[in-house]
């Protein structure tokens, strides 16, 4: 007997009804793109190693620990399973010359890798919808996409200050942010005791990602450390004011956390996530801020930039939690064949159907033959059809099909002509008898 093999841990199959549920998300997100003026963009899954440590910054978790990171065997290049979208889209925004014309409104669906323990809504392979909004500094980007993320929830049935929160913090520029770390480390090191093993060995590497930590002592030392906000210039204060302003206007709510920073080293002024409290610990659905220095530290000209990325597997559970996605559109029909002659003029029936847009399934028979008509009917009400096409041998003989409804029992059965399927198909697209 040849051994099984299995898929990696952490890297699941997407399989029917759930990937009709990926589709009616990435359809949605597609259709809110377009009228927002958002244009897609793709990027390789594999790119240089070097693109990430240079983006995210070489003590990043990520780096040190969750990368997919290998030799080219024909070259010896480093490679590397993208961990995130941004760094790949700056990267071909440099190498094409993007902003060339002027600035760009991108976005991406796609595959992302890390290297982590898998858990519900936290996997090895995930899937990321992202935004780059390049070329533009004001405030005004920045609300923008904010005001991007609403219109998706709303699009998905999901209510903004009850379902999803947003939370607001601005990291400043990099001259605030030194003097803002070194009040951090003296702070910090004032508590050493109180700091783990992993909040020691980042808190002269990279001390903002210490007030991240989910560590209760460190947490509470994290409380009563010196905010970044205090320590913001004139400028980062006005940005952040015509952020928040705007987002007032449009009505949204949102909460100042003075602890949120983001895992990556790239980001400036503006960060924000949208977070959820009906997900237990997995509380980030959507995160991002401004990274104007981002394009510079890969080799591209100075320009400014804003985006975020929001998970799919983690907004498709909340979306479950909640009820909020769909049933899979089922087939209008069902083809009943009850003996093998009955199948050619079925397949003719349903080629023309499909054409003028009927979703039709044919029944398919086994190795002992097309199965009883009850049989076929079970599989006709399983499949949700809305109506069986039966392909009798007194309808073949007289040149029709028989209609029964599978969802209205004392609705009529009709025959109509096979010659006639224009004529009638539209009865089949009618859908005000669904359940």
């Amino acid at each position: 007997m040849v051994d099984r093999i299995s898929g990696v841990k952490g890297m699941n199959d997407l399989l029917p009804p759930d990937s009709a549920k990926w589709e009616w998300l990435e359809a949605r997100v597609r259709s809110v793109m377009q009228r927002w003026g958002y244009h897609a963009v793709r990027t390789p899954i594999v790119e240089p190693t070097a693109l990430f440590v240079r983006g995210l910054g070489e003590v990043t978790d990520i780096v040190e620990k969750e990368m997919y990171s290998f030799a080219d065997r024909l070259n010896g290049d480093q490679l590397t399973l993208r961990p995130e979208g941004t760094a790949g889209v700056v990267r071909a925004t440099i190498e094409h010359n993007l902003l060339y014309e002027g600035g760009k409104r991108l976005f991406y669906v796609g595959p992302m890798f890390r290297h982590e323990r898998p858990q519900k809504g936290r996997y090895r392979q995930f899937h990321q919808v992202g935004v780059e909004v390049l070329g533009w500094p004001g405030p005004d980007v920045d609300a923008e996409v904010i005001l991007l993320v609403r219109a998706l929830w709303r699009e998905l049935g999901l209510v903004e200050g009850e379902d999803v929160h947003l939370e607001l913090n601005s990291l400043g520029q990099p001259a605030e942010r030194a003097a803002h770390r070194q009040a951090l480390i003296a702070h910090f090191e004032a508590h050493a005791d109180a700091l783990d093993e992993e909040a020691l060995k980042r808190l002269h590497t990279n001390p903002l990602r210490v007030l991240d930590s989910k560590h209760p002592g460190v947490q509470a030392v994290a409380e009563s450390a010196p905010r970044l906000l205090d320590f913001l210039g004139p400028e980062s204060r006005a940005h952040f004011d015509g952020v928040r302003g705007m987002l007032e206007a449009c009505g949204v709510p949102y909460r100042i956390n003075p602890r949120l920073v983001r895992g990556m080293d790239y980001y400036n002024l503006t960060v924000f996530e949208w977070v959820t409290d009906k997900l237990g610990a997995q509380g980030t659905v959507c995160g991002g801020g401004r990274y104007d220095g981002l394009i510079e530290q890969l080799g591209g000209k100075p320009a400014p930039a804003v985006g975020w990325g929001l998970g799919i597997e983690r907004l498709i559970l909340l979306l479950e939690a909640l009820g909020r996605v769909p049933e899979p559109d089922a087939p209008d029909v069902y083809a009943i064949v009850p003996d093998a002659a009955a199948v050619g003029p079925a397949m003719v029936a349903l080629d023309a159907l499909r054409q003028l847009g009927v979703r039709a399934v044919l029944h398919a028979a086994s190795d002992q033959g097309p199965g009883s008509m009850k049989s076929q009917f079970r599989k006709a009400d399983a499949s949700r059809a809305r109506h069986a096409l039966i392909f009798g041998a007194d309808e073949l003989a007289a040149g029709e099909v028989t209609i029964k409804s599978l969802r209205q029992q004392d609705a009529p059965q009709q025959r109509r002509a096979l010659a006639q399927v224009q004529q009638w198909a539209g009865e089949l697209l009618a859908r005000d008898d669904n359940p």
